[in-house]
């Protein structure tokens, strides 16, 4: 059984950093396309970061130069770094896998955790 499950999230100041961790079972991270996405309240679930079965990253514009995303194989972990956070950034963090090699889209990802909450204040 695939279980995703994310920590790290909580409450800090705009411009604050904050570290997100997905510990993966059931799965190896390192032979999935593991993402970020995040729901902010009244608003879809939008892409974050990614990073391909090959290693490779990928952002969205909107936190691109601010956010960085990593696996760690031998801990079956992904991270996600953000740091320079705004208001903006205010939203439930989820942590997915995919089989694809690599995707940005919401509909490709078939394993989701149950997110960890994010909030910025100002």
């Amino acid at each position: 059984q695939v279980q995703l499950v994310e920590s790290g999230g909580g409450l800090v100041q705009v411009g604050g950093s904050l570290s997100l961790s997905c510990a993966a079972s059931g799965l190896t991270v390192s032979t999935h396309t593991m993402g970020w996405f995040r729901q902010a309240p009244g608003k879809e679930r939008e892409f974050v970061a990614t990073v391909t079965r090959i290693g490779m990253p990928y952002y969205s514009d909107s936190v691109k130069g601010r956010f960085t995303v990593s696996r760690d194989n031998a801990q079956n972990t992904l991270y996600l770094q953000m740091n320079s956070l705004n208001s903006d950034d205010t939203a439930l963090y989820y942590c997915a896998a995919s089989p694809m090699i690599g995707s940005t889209m919401r509909r490709d990802y078939q394993h989701w955790g149950q997110g960890t909450q994010v909030t910025v204040s100002s």
